[in-house]
């Protein structure tokens, strides 16, 4: 396969006027240390000038669109992403996320008791704060429960914070495809992020990006490192990594790790890394497809930029794939 040009791996941001990468980068990793209701919510330490470095390198290589949220080290990964784009503001597309409360004296995000709509626009604030910015490109509701009978208010909040300026669009992150459909009505709702990749489909989900031009934002696209290839079954995270939890283990490495030998060939075809195979079968999966892989070095930066280069796998790689995974 002859790699093509990163410059021409460019997606449309859903119903959008927003050109960004086909690949983001997803911020999470880089917020540091910080506590989810009684347990980890971070990825264990972090080097904020690697970071900084890291998305100085990701702007070198092509990717432009970035995803935070209030949650990652709760507003610290805002504050990174701000200090790295320093000067630089106009060549990003920022992503982040709303919808918890955010304590960031007590490094802690818990889930509100109360009316959620009573929060936003001050939420909405202190991200702009924090990011260091006049308005939020993307800016997308990170309680993935949300109750649907109370999406049309919530959206309604969303089209004031547009008419107002502080945001340009907004989408939900939800596995919830009735939600998202809901979601979809607002007129400047773009994006639905939701859990995808190669072990973990979600045809429903991509089904309705498609009928509704919406960007589907792919977070786990590599199952929370299960498909970097460095895990195995045995590995054991730092007690500050949120991949000690029972969820990382039964919802991504168990499967992932039980699945990926059967791929790996095809996968790690053309001279692919296993990571820049995975990213590539996102993209061949739907051309609304936008994965947000996490990262914390200069190093995972450039390996996942250069995916872009191989491009998506062919239609009969990913029916071989389909096949060897009985789908």
């Amino acid at each position: 396969m002859t790699p093509t040009t990163t410059n021409t791996l460019q997606r449309t941001l859903g119903r959008s006027n927003l050109r960004v990468s086909a690949m983001g980068l997803g911020c999470w990793a880089i917020g540091g240390v910080w506590y989810w209701l009684d347990g980890q919510g971070g990825w264990g330490d972090v080097d904020d000038n690697e970071s900084v470095r890291a998305i100085h390198s990701a702007l070198d290589h092509g990717i432009n669109f970035f995803d935070t949220a209030a949650n990652y080290g709760t507003g610290h990964s805002e504050r990174i992403l701000a200090r790295a784009l320093e000067g630089k503001r106009d060549k990003a597309v920022i992503a982040t996320k709303f919808g918890f409360h955010v304590n960031e004296a007590e490094k802690r995000v818990n889930f509100r008791t109360d009316d959620h709509l009573l929060h936003v626009r001050k939420e909405c604030e202190d991200s702009l704060r924090r990011l260091n910015t006049d308005v939020i490109d993307l800016y997308q509701l990170h309680v993935w429960d949300y109750p649907i009978e109370k999406v049309p208010a919530m959206v309604d909040l969303l089209e004031s914070l547009v008419s107002e300026g502080k945001i340009r669009y907004y989408g939900w992150s939800t596995d919830s495809v009735e939600g998202a459909r809901l979601f979809a009505n607002g007129k400047h709702c773009v994006a639905i992020q939701h859990d995808l990749n190669v072990i973990l489909n979600a045809p429903e989900m991509l089904a309705l990006c498609e009928e509704l031009n919406l960007a589907s934002v792919n977070r786990s696209p590599l199952a929370r490192g299960a498909l970097s290839g460095k895990y195995s079954k045995n590995t054991t995270f730092p007690q500050n990594d949120v991949r000690n939890d029972e969820w990382s283990k039964e919802h991504f490495f168990a499967p992932t790790l039980n699945q990926l030998d059967a791929i790996r060939e095809i996968l790690t075809s053309d001279g692919r890394t296993l990571v820049q195979g995975a990213l590539a079968w996102i993209w061949s999966r739907s051309e609304k497809t936008i994965p947000i892989p996490g990262f914390k070095t200069v190093a995972q930066v450039e390996e996942n930029a250069k995916a872009m280069q191989f491009g998506p796998l062919t239609d009969n790689q990913m029916k071989e794939i389909d096949s060897l995974l009985g789908r």
